[in-house]
C-alpha cells in the first residue's frame, strides 16, 4: 500500500491536473492517479506526421475569453489564432448561404428561465405548435434543435431550459460567440499543466484503475490494479474527477470505482438531474483541399474560404475546417444520435461514413473522395470505459444539481470536473478548470480546519 497520503486524486484531465497545481503551496502531500496511458483526459491532441498540425480527438475550441484559458496561455506565451471562414448550409440537397442564425438566436432568445423548467423540444412546442407551423417556420425550428443537439451534444427533448438560459448567460459574459485554437490545440494547455506539477515533484501515475473506494470521515482507502498489478492508496481525503458518464455508468462495468459506503442520496439525486451527452468527429486529411474548386449553384462564390458546413445530413450535420490555416483537413461532427450510432465503429468505419456523408453533402462521387482521403483520425467517446460519453447538459429540474454534484462529503470526498461546474460552463474545458480551482479551495480550507480541530 502507498504510505498514507493527505489527498489522493482520481484522474489526470483538466479537473485533476489543475486541482493538483493549485494545492502546490498547501503543503499536503498528493498523488494523482490516472486510468489511461496518457494525461489529459477528454483533452487529447495528436499530430498529424505529414501536416505537422495538431489534431484534436476531444476538445478542440477554445470558447470566448475565459481567463481559466487565457491566463495561462497568454503567461506562457503561447500563440493564438481565431476562428475564421464563412459558414456554409445545405438545403434541399443543394448549397447555399446561411441565413437563419439571426431567427434561431430569436427562438432561443424567447427561453425563460424564471417559469418552471422544461425541454427545449417541449418549449418549441408550447411556442408554436406544429400545425400552426409555416415551412420556414419549421426549417428554423429544425436549425434551432440541431443547434442544442449539435453544440451540446444534448437530447433536446431531455436538456432543461433552465440549463440552456445559465449556459447563454455565461457564453455571453466570455464573449463566448467567438472561438480560438492554440497553436499546438489543447497540448499547449495539457504541457503548462504537467511541466506545473513536474516543477514540484506532484506525483502521477498513470495506467492505475481505480476499482474501489472505501471511506470514513478523514480516511479514505483505495483498490486499484496497475499494469495487471493490484495496488491500493490510503488518504485522508479524495479529490473525484472522473467524468459525468463513468459516475453513472452501471457498477461493475470497466472503469467505474465502487463506493463504499455508497455516494448520499443528494449525489444520487444530482446524477439523475444531469447527462453525459454523446458526441463524436471524424478528421479528414485530404491530399489537398479540392473543396476550394466547388462553387454553389447560381453563385460566383467557392468554398475556398469554407469554415463551417451546415445541414441536416444524418450521420454528420456539422463540418469545419482548420481555417484560417488553410490544410486540407475537414472535420465531421457527429452528435447525440448520430454519435450512439457510431459507437464501437472502427476508425476506418467511421471514415467511410464521414465520407458517404461528404458525398452526398457535396454532391461528389463517394468513391472519388474516398480516393483523395489520406488518412482519417476518430476517437469513440461513448465507447470509451474512462469517459461514456462526451460532456455533460443539464437536463429538466436541473437546477443546483451542479451544486449537489460538486459538494464535499464528510470534508474526506471532494468532487471535481466539468459536471460540477455552477457557473453556467459545463461542457467546457474552462469549465473543469474552474471546478478545479473550487476543489482545491474546499480541500484546503477543510483539511487545514481538520488539522486546527485535531482529526
Amino acid at each position: 500500500m502507498q504510505n498514507s497520503l493527505d489527498v489522493v486524486i482520481i484522474g489526470a484531465g483538466a479537473a485533476g491536473l489543475t486541482a493538483a497545481g493549485e494545492l502546490i503551496q498547501s503543503g499536503l502531500s498528493i498523488i494523482v492517479l490516472e486510468a489511461r496511458n496518457r494525461l489529459g483526459g477528454r483533452m487529447f491532441t495528436v499530430r498529424d506526421p505529414v501536416l505537422n498540425v495538431p489534431i484534436e480527438l476531444g476538445a478542440e475550441f477554445i470558447h470566448g475569453l475565459p481567463p481559466e484559458i487565457w491566463q495561462p496561455l497568454q503567461t506562457n506565451h503561447v500563440a493564438t489564432h481565431e476562428v475564421e471562414g464563412e459558414n456554409w448550409c445545405v438545403r434541399a440537397g443543394k448549397l447555399s448561404t446561411c441565413d437563419f442564425f439571426e431567427d434561431v438566436n430569436a427562438i432561443l432568445e424567447q427561453m425563460d428561465a424564471s417559469l418552471p423548467d422544461e425541454s427545449f423540444l417541449r418549449f418549441l412546442r408550447r411556442r408554436l405548435p406544429e400545425s400552426e407551423r409555416t415551412p420556414h417556420q419549421r426549417e428554423v425550428l429544425e436549425r434551432a434543435v440541431g443547434y442544442v443537439s449539435g453544440f451540446n451534444a444534448a437530447d433536446p427533448d431531455r436538456v432543461g431550459i433552465h440549463w440552456l438560459v445559465k449556459g447563454m448567460e455565461a457564453e455571453e459574459r466570455i464573449e463566448g460567440d467567438r472561438a480560438f485554437r492554440a497553436a499546438n490545440g489543447y497540448h499547449d494547455l495539457l504541457e503548462i499543466m504537467i511541466r506545473k506539477l513536474a516543477a514540484a515533484s506532484i506525483p502521477i501515475q498513470t495506467e492505475t484503475v481505480v476499482s474501489s473506494l472505501t471511506w470514513t470521515r478523514g480516511q479514505v482507502e483505495l483498490a486499484a490494479e496497475r499494469l495487471g498489478q493490484s495496488c491500493s492508496f490510503s488518504a485522508r481525503a479524495a479529490l473525484i474527477t472522473v467524468p459525468l458518464g463513468v459516475l453513472k455508468a452501471p457498477s461493475g462495468e470497466p472503469g467505474t470505482i465502487r463506493f463504499m459506503p455508497g455516494l448520499p442520496a443528494e449525489k444520487l439525486g444530482a446524477l439523475e438531474k444531469i447527462e453525459m451527452g454523446h458526441a463524436a468527429r471524424v478528421v479528414l486529411r485530404f491530399g489537398d483541399r479540392f473543396w476550394e474548386n466547388i462553387r454553389a449553384p447560381q453563385s460566383t462564390k467557392t468554398l475556398s474560404n469554407l469554415g463551417f458546413l451546415f445541414s441536416q445530413d444524418g450521420p454528420f450535420p456539422t463540418w469545419w475546417s482548420a481555417m484560417p490555416s488553410r490544410v486540407p483537413l475537414l472535420t465531421a461532427w457527429a452528435p447525440f444520435r448520430s454519435a450512439e450510432e457510431l459507437a464501437g465503429a472502427s476508425s476506418a468505419r467511421a471514415g467511410e461514413k464521414a465520407v458517404a456523408s461528404l458525398s452526398r453533402l457535396l454532391q461528389r462521387p463517394q468513391q472519388e473522395l474516398a480516393g483523395l482521403v489520406e488518412t482519417s483520425y476518430f476517437h469513440d467517446w461513448q465507447s470509451d470505459p474512462f469517459s461514456c460519453g462526451a460532456y455533460s447538459y443539464g437536463a429538466v429540474g436541473w437546477d443546483g444539481a451542479a451544486e449537489a454534484l460538486g459538494a464535499p462529503v464528510e470534508n474526506t470526498l471532494f468532487f471535481a470536473g466539468e459536471a460540477t461546474d455552477i457557473t453556467g460552463n459545463n461542457g467546457t474545458v474552462h469549465g473543469a478548470v474552474a471546478s478545479g480551482k473550487r476543489a482545491a479551495c474546499e480541500i484546503r480550507d477543510r483539511l487545514a480546519a481538520a488539522v486546527s480541530a485535531g482529526q
